[in-house]
C-alpha cells in the first residue's frame, strides 16, 4: 500500500473524530448519558475510528510506527468491544473518550496528516 492510501485513512479517522466531538460539543456528561441519539452517533464514530486504526495497523505499519503517541491498539480494542458487545457498552467510558481522549487524538491526527 502507498503513502497516499495512509493519508486517506488518516483523513477518514480525523473526520470521524471531528464528528464525534461535534456531537458532544457543549454537552455535559449528564446530558450525554440521557441522550440515546447522541450516544449512538458517538459510538458509531468510535467504531469508525477503531476500524480505520485497524486498517492502518494492518496495511501501513510504517505510518503507525511513525506515530507512537497515537494509541492504535486501544482504538482497535474499543472498536471490538463496541461491535461485539453493543448492549454492554459503558456510556460513561464513551463519554470520557469523547470528552477527554478525542481532543488529543484530533491534534495528533492533524500533525500526522
Amino acid at each position: 500500500m502507498n503513502e497516499a492510501d495512509a493519508k486517506v485513512l488518516l483523513g477518514q479517522m480525523l473526520d470521524a473524530v471531528r464528528q464525534a466531538r461535534a456531537y458532544v460539543q457543549d454537552m455535559t456528561a449528564e446530558e450525554f448519558l440521557a441522550d440515546k441519539r447522541t450516544q449512538q452517533a458517538v459510538t458509531l464514530n468510535l467504531i469508525i475510528i477503531g476500524e480505520v486504526a485497524t486498517r492502518l495497523m494492518d496495511r501501513h505499519p510504517e505510518t503507525v510506527a511513525a506515530h507512537p503517541q497515537i494509541e492504535w491498539r486501544a482504538m482497535r480494542g474499543m472498536r471490538n468491544r463496541i461491535a461485539h458487545g453493543y448492549y454492554d457498552i459503558d456510556m460513561h467510558v464513551v463519554w470520557e473518550t469523547a470528552a477527554r481522549a478525542l481532543p488529543e487524538l484530533e491534534e495528533c491526527l492533524r500533525r500526522a496528516s
